[in-house]
């Protein structure tokens, strides 16, 4: 049997650094496919042939459908109704005191306690209750400077015994002692510091009677013998006779549209004396 004959010394160290080489590029071709691989999972994926495509993103699970909230409507603001019963319509001390031919004031001689001189214009000296006398002023003043016209008072508080001094039986056109409006010391006669229709209809086709009839409301007075309404107030149309009820009352009132203290508190139309 032939014997085998072992490489030389030198054959062998040839084989070992082939060997070592071979290990190291197989080595390295391993690190290098792991990396194409890791590369790919995050974009392109290499087809059969090495050509890479481009990677489909996975479709999310589809959440459940969750309602639009409810959008809560913002509530109006609640506008308190109007008190009728803020005040007296009795007491002879009340600003909305009603005193008419079936309403008498109470006590008969009443006579307020706090009269004060109106410093406005005048034809014989003003007195009224304080709140009354300063809507006066500022009403005149606001007549004078949003329209320059010069408004005058021509007849304010009567006391019963002025008011027996000046009645003369007509019922229609003046009120009898202790059933005068002006005794209370919230009524006012008023018109044109010129004279110009003073205490007379012709006065609401007049500048000034046509602004008292437009802006009396926003200081506190109302037109209180208006066309129309002999039936319910028992005199006739005065657009020179005002009465102070106060801001909140009188507003109400032109809101309403209503023109009487008699129609507004539900009372009888007083057309007559008992």
């Amino acid at each position: 049997m032939a014997e085998r004959n072992e490489p030389s010394p030198e054959v062998q160290r040839r084989r070992l650094v082939v060997a070592s080489v071979l290990s190291v590029i197989l080595i390295a071709g391993s690190f290098i496919a792991l990396f194409a691989t890791g590369a790919g999972s995050g974009g392109a994926e290499a087809t059969g042939d090495g050509a890479p495509v481009a990677s489909v993103a996975a479709t999310p699970e589809p959440t459940a459908h969750r309602p639009s909230p409810e959008v809560t409507p913002t509530p109006e603001p609640v506008v308190p109704a109007f008190d009728m019963a803020a005040r007296s319509i009795d007491d002879p001390a009340s600003i909305w005191v009603v005193v008419d031919k079936l309403r008498p004031l109470q006590p008969a001689e009443y006579e307020p306690a706090d009269l004060v001189p109106v410093p406005v214009a005048h034809t014989w000296e003003p007195l009224l209750r304080q709140e009354a006398a300063d809507a006066v002023v500022a009403m005149f003043g606001a007549a004078s400077q949003e329209a320059g016209l010069a408004l005058a008072s021509n007849s304010a508080y009567r006391s019963f015994g002025a008011q027996q001094n000046i009645y003369v039986g007509d019922d229609e056109l003046t009120a009898r002692p202790g059933f005068s409006e002006h005794q209370t010391g919230l009524a006012i006669d008023i018109g044109p510091e010129s004279g110009v229709c003073a205490l007379d209809v012709c006065l609401a086709d007049t500048p000034e009677g046509q602004w008292l009839r437009d802006n009396a409301h926003r200081f506190g007075f109302i037109m209180r013998y208006p066309p129309d309404k002999q039936a319910v107030t028992g005199y006739q149309f005065e657009p020179w006779h005002f009465r102070y009820v106060g801001t909140e009352l009188a507003a109400e009132m032109r809101t309403r549209g209503i023109t009487t203290l008699e129609e507004f508190f539900g009372l009888p139309a007083a057309p007559v004396y008992p």
